[in-house]
């Protein structure tokens, strides 16, 4: 019955359902389908981390799952596939088009080759379907064929057979119509979507690597498959670019002249570097280790950077403020009372007396800088995409995700911010981090845009938690300058107590749940792990990008969630799509299980099993109230 205190409010939220489930028969046939999808295996979680603009890389492990497609294939075919046959037969999965085309070139496009590879994807279709309820599948199967292919997926024996030779009939009618290219197609993208039923990005997308705008141009296309972010220092540093924030305007160009990749600048997003390269060249001496153009960057940043710093005492950011440190006639810094040589003391637009004021020439630069970035419709549709499958953490099926940390004193307890005059910490904090991103890019206000920079480099930010010395490792040759301390986090993060502490703040289990961050790559080479706290904490940062292989042993770490348990991936390195074509180079990937349960989770043990039970909560309210006749049924439309 409806609770007397809250029955008005109930029987409009009922009227509204009875829309959708008119009478009784509707109710009851729902009721069935959720109980019936509550006992289905749970779906699949794929979880990336620090991608850092590794395109191919990525489309690999994208279109491999970690490894979860050689795992089903394996399954479904055992012994009856020779080792050489399974990697043709999953390079057909991941790269159909590339694959057909080079069976075509070696004259190996046979009638029985195609015959023999629609027999073997819709054996993997059918297996990975059977994880899910009809209509889900039907969405997921690309339009062109959606018929044909429901039809092949439940296609099983009958007494006569019937089944089967109706089933052999289609393939040999796809054959005969030279349609079985378009069909193998459907079916390799038909099969990666049902392979992984959710994927999570645990931050980084941007920098480093050239293919940021790539691979969100692939996430974009990605609309059977649920997909989430958790932005990474790098990300919100673009999100307050593209938002207009002058500081991390330029921090974006220096990092990506840093690594060569004025391609994601110019090319893919239609940012000219024209004026800036002249007003460098003109400005500032060749011939030292820095470049005119960096030296141009450079200089604006830090006053760009001061003039944040002035704004916002509560940063507690004074001693980033080195400009007016320097001593041009001695060739010299001082900080924290020590005097270090610079290495060049070309600073032209440099006054002494205002140490933290563009020129007008910086100005002019600056304001046109700031209309590209806010104008480009490109970089603008990405940055939608990200706020609007993103945010700073997200609790999900038992795990907590965020990218860096949960800014904590050395005790384990939690640091305090001070944000707007309000004081927060844990949980309160990230939720205002989240609030002010988003109002960086609704509002445009200078304060909301302070706190992009703040976040892409603050040593209390969520995304960052260290002292960056961008100013020392460009400026002084002694590396002594150069450490960059971290926050209390990462350390006490390695036993259990503050692992604990952290999942209780966001409504988890210690001891069940799992926290899963990135930022940090895993050094495996030096015998580090990315299992701590007694599995309590998961890094996944292993080094997607090609500069940290050298450092980490290994080009990345990703996690999987299943049915039947969670496992690692540590992954080596990619060598290209050409190499997965000719020689099936698959990822070679070193699997860890771990929390294995002692029986096969179902949809039940989830989030959305929760979700489902309520649903099923409210139509038992919305039946009661149809035989009670509080609400008339009516007929289906």
């Amino acid at each position: 019955m409806l609770a007397p205190e809250r029955s008005e409010q109930t029987l409009k939220y009922l009227e509204l359902l009875s829309e959708k489930f008119p009478n009784q028969q509707s109710v009851f046939t729902e009721i069935i389908n959720l109980q019936a999808i509550l006992n289905l295996p749970k779906g699949t979680e794929h979880f990336m981390s620090d991608l850092h603009g590794e395109y191919e890389a990525f489309l690999h492990i994208l279109n491999n799952c970690s490894g979860v497609i050689r795992e089903h294939v394996d399954e479904d075919f055992g012994d009856t596939l020779t080792d050489r046959e399974k990697a043709d037969l999953c390079t057909l999965i991941y790269y159909p088009r590339e694959k057909i085309a080079l069976v075509r070139r070696a004259r190996q496009d046979s009638p029985s080759w195609y015959k023999r590879m629609l027999d073997q994807l819709i054996t993997v279709a059918r297996r990975l379907s059977s994880r899910y309820t009809r209509s889900k599948v039907r969405k997921a199967i690309p339009h062109d064929f959606a018929y044909i292919i429901d039809e092949l997926l439940h296609t099983h024996p009958d007494e006569n057979n019937y089944r089967v030779r109706y089933h052999e009939r289609i393939i040999d009618s796809i054959l005969e119509t030279d349609s079985t290219e378009d069909f193998i197609y459907s079916l390799a993208e038909l099969i990666k979507v049902l392979a992984v039923d959710h994927i999570h990005l645990v931050g980084d997308i941007f920098d480093r690597g050239g293919g940021a705008a790539k691979i969100l141009d692939r996430l974009l296309r990605c609309v059977h498959q649920r997909t989430d972010i958790q932005w990474g220092n790098h990300d919100l540093l673009w999100m307050g670019a593209a938002a207009g924030q002058p500081a991390c305007i330029v921090t974006v160009l220096r990092n990506n002249l840093r690594y060569n990749n004025y391609e994601i600048l110019e090319n893919d997003y239609g940012i000219s570097l024209r004026e800036l390269v002249s007003f460098a060249e003109r400005t500032y001496k060749a011939g030292d280790s820095i470049t005119p153009l960096v030296k141009a960057i450079n200089v604006m940043l830090f006053k760009l950077e001061g003039q944040i710093i002035a704004r916002h005492p509560e940063f507690d950011m004074e001693d980033r403020l080195l400009l007016d440190k320097i001593d041009l006639d001695a060739g010299t810094v001082t900080i924290d009372g020590t005097s270090y040589p610079l290495i060049t003391t070309d600073f032209p637009t440099l006054d002494l007396d205002h140490p933290y004021e563009l020129s007008e020439g910086e100005r002019r630069i600056m304001d046109k800088l700031v209309y590209e970035f806010t104008h480009t419709d490109h970089l603008h549709s990405h940055i939608d995409y990200l706020y609007r499958h993103g945010s700073m953490y997200l609790v999900r099926n038992g795990n907590l995700l965020f990218h860096g940390c949960i800014p904590m004193n050395a005790d384990g307890t939690f640091a305090s911010m001070n944000c707007e005059g309000t004081w927060r910490a844990g949980r309160d904090y990230m939720d205002f981090c989240d609030a002010i991103a988003r109002r960086a890019w609704r509002d445009h206000d200078q304060e909301a845009l302070d706190w992009m920079w703040y976040l892409w480099v603050g040593y209390k930010s969520p995304a960052s938690g260290r002292i960056v010395k961008t100013f020392e490792r460009s400026y002084i040759a002694d590396e002594a300058t150069w450490e960059e301390p971290m926050d209390p986090y990462f350390e006490v993060t390695k036993e259990i107590p503050a692992c604990d502490a952290i999942l209780r703040e966001f409504g988890l289990a210690p001891g069940t749940g799992h926290i899963v961050n990135g930022h940090t790559p895993v050094k495996t080479i030096k015998g580090e792990s990315p299992i701590r706290a007694d599995g309590r904490l998961l890094v996944i940062d292993g080094g997607f990008c090609q500069a940290y292989h050298p450092k980490t042993g290994i080009a990345g770490y990703t996690l999987i969630s299943s049915s039947r348990g969670m496992r690692l991936k540590a992954h080596e390195a990619f060598k290209s799509v050409d190499e997965a074509l000719t020689r099936n180079a698959d990822i070679q990937s070193e699997t860890t299980r771990f929390d294995v349960p002692k029986r096969r989770l179902m949809v039940s043990d989830t989030d959305t099993g929760e979700d489902i039970r309520n649903q099923i909560n409210d139509l038992r309210q919305l039946l009661e109230a149809y035989r009670s006749g509080i609400i008339p049924e009516h007929e289906s439309a």
